[in-house]
């Protein structure tokens, strides 16, 4: 159940992630589980884990390293 919870999660943050940057609607519901996942520990690692948490990834830090890495992604496929 904990993987499931933690794909879910990260879904919800890779969504809030593109609809703050804008690309929402070129990510589909892997990309966002991927976006959502990777940029938590992204945002983890640079922020620290402070705030409200979700299935062991502490939600603001996880956003702004997801939408940190929307847009370094959205910049490289452009090129």
């Amino acid at each position: 159940m904990g993987l499931i919870w933690s794909l879910i999660v990260g879904g919800i943050i890779g969504a809030i992630a593109g609809a703050i940057t804008k690309k929402g609607g070129s990510m589909g519901l892997v990309a966002n589980i991927v976006a959502g996942l990777l940029g938590s520990s992204i945002g983890q690692w640079l922020l620290g884990s402070w705030g409200p948490s979700l299935a062991g990834m502490a939600i603001i830090p996880s956003v702004i390293g997801a939408v940190i890495l929307v847009v370094v992604v959205s910049k490289l496929k452009s090129k």
